[in-house]
């Protein structure tokens, strides 16, 4: 919201000033402001330093990475699982924070890694299904 530009009279509203101080105050390079035709318009966030207004933060965002590591996978069982983690993750609700997951399979060695990163409560969820799809191939 600090891209937002304001007119000068919503500056001069919310600073409780007249329309005529904020065009002086302009004037005298006291408050930028950018000349738009024959009006100014003010960034919201210039007229909130000129206010004494500490700047607004925007949440932090936080993000997880995990490694489910798996040995003994055979080929039938990594494709299903290269299938089922991406067909898990596109039917989440619509609006959540993106995750990704990548499937890695050595068929050499039987090893299947799955590397899942996201925020940390829908990486929770995801793993508690991940550790439903374990159980169910375990023999």
């Amino acid at each position: 919201m600090s891209d937002a530009l304001c007119t000068v009279e919503f500056a001069a509203t919310q600073l409780k000033l007249h329309p005529k101080t904020i065009l002086r105050f302009i004037r005298e390079g006291r408050l930028q402001a950018t000349r738009v035709g024959k009006a100014f318009r003010i960034l919201r966030a210039d007229l909130d330093a000129f206010a004494g207004i500490p700047p607004r933060s925007e949440p932090q965002r936080a993000s997880v990475t995990a490694i489910i590591d798996m040995h003994g996978v055979d080929d039938e069982l990594a494709r299903k699982w290269a299938r089922q983690v991406p067909s898990a993750l596109k039917s989440r609700p619509p609006g959540g924070s993106p995750m990704r997951a990548d499937v890695i399979h050595d068929a050499d060695n039987a090893h299947l890694k799955i590397i899942v990163i996201g925020p940390p409560a829908e990486t929770v969820s995801f793993l508690s299904l991940v550790q439903v799809w374990l159980e169910q191939h375990s023999p």
